[in-house]
């Protein structure tokens, strides 16, 4: 009975190469498996495992905040599998025999060296188990502020107002305070209207709540509410607080605008001023060695 023989990938390689006199058959032979293998074990695993473990997050439920980091961590690990597939089928040894002994003789360096990485990556962690903010989420940190676009195990990309993208280290967002006004269903917006002494602050009350309860976009419960919160310099300070839903940096900025207009309209028709400082400067201007000033007569 006849037997089979297998021969390894890398070695019908070396042979074709060799038997066209290519110098270092054996080398290139290795290295052109190496590729190959590697390659068409990427593409294999994009095509079946990828899809598996997407059905299997929609399937479970799992918002686009946790799947994103999940499908990068299956492409890494398809990327690890194919890197080591490749190398025992090029004839390089053992792959994990190999990393080990690479990872510890560079163990000490690398921690060094990636101290701010491993930093940055527990503090994704805690961003994504914590969940302070989502994709899509507008939060304020520092003198930042803008809307969520990707969050990985490092980085955050945010991109602000001005449509500039911030790539922000993760352990920068966890150490400090982040403002998310769109974590809740509902956000509260405080604006003040100074008006002058002189002027009525029943009536001004009583235009600024109107003006609330007439805007389509701010809520009635919790109901609009006004408070003395300022007796400045010239002006008294009332603390307007209303209420608005499903919260968005767009819809905050363009309600608030809307509502500060109107009752500055109202106040216009009723002669309630909004004050603004005035500075008046006095003191006596002397020239050194000068005389008086001669007048014509």
């Amino acid at each position: 009975m006849s037997s089979i023989t297998f021969v390894p990938l890398v070695g019908v390689i070396s042979d074709l190469l060799a038997e066209q006199n290519v110098p270092y058959a054996g080398a290139i032979g290795s290295t052109i498996t190496f590729v190959l293998v590697l390659g068409l074990v990427s593409l294999l695993g994009r095509a079946t495992v990828q899809p598996i473990v997407r059905r299997g997050l929609r399937s479970r439920g799992v918002d686009k905040h946790a799947s994103i980091p999940i499908l990068k961590l299956t492409r890494g690990l398809i990327v690890f599998v194919a890197v080591a597939v490749a190398f025992q089928m090029a004839g390089f040894g053992n792959f994990l025999t190999s990393l080990a002994t690479i990872a510890a003789a560079a163990t000490l360096a690398i921690g060094f060296a990636m101290q701010d990485v491993i930093a940055n990556f527990v503090a994704g962690v805690f961003i994504f188990t914590d969940k302070p903010f989502r994709i899509g989420d507008w939060i304020e940190w520092d003198d930042h502020s803008g809307v969520v676009e990707d969050i990985s195990l490092r980085v955050t990309r945010i991109r602000t107002f001005d449509n500039e993208l911030l790539t922000v280290p993760n352990s920068h967002l966890t150490d400090g305070v982040i403002k998310n006004p769109v974590a809740k269903d509902e956000l509260r917006m405080k604006f003040t209207f100074g008006i002058g002494y002189d002027d009525d602050i029943d009536a001004a009350t009583e235009i600024i709540i109107e003006e609330a309860e007439a805007h389509d976009e701010i809520l009635e419960d919790p109901a609009p509410s006004v408070r003395l919160v300022e007796l400045g310099d010239s002006s008294v300070g009332l603390q307007s607080r209303i209420w608005i839903s499903n919260p968005s940096r767009s819809d905050f900025v363009k309600i608030r605008a809307e509502y500060v207009k109107t009752v500055k309209e109202r106040f216009d028709e009723a002669d309630i001023n909004i004050p603004y400082p005035n500075r008046t400067i006095g003191g006596e201007l002397e020239l050194a060695g000068s005389g008086p000033l001669a007048t014509e007569e």
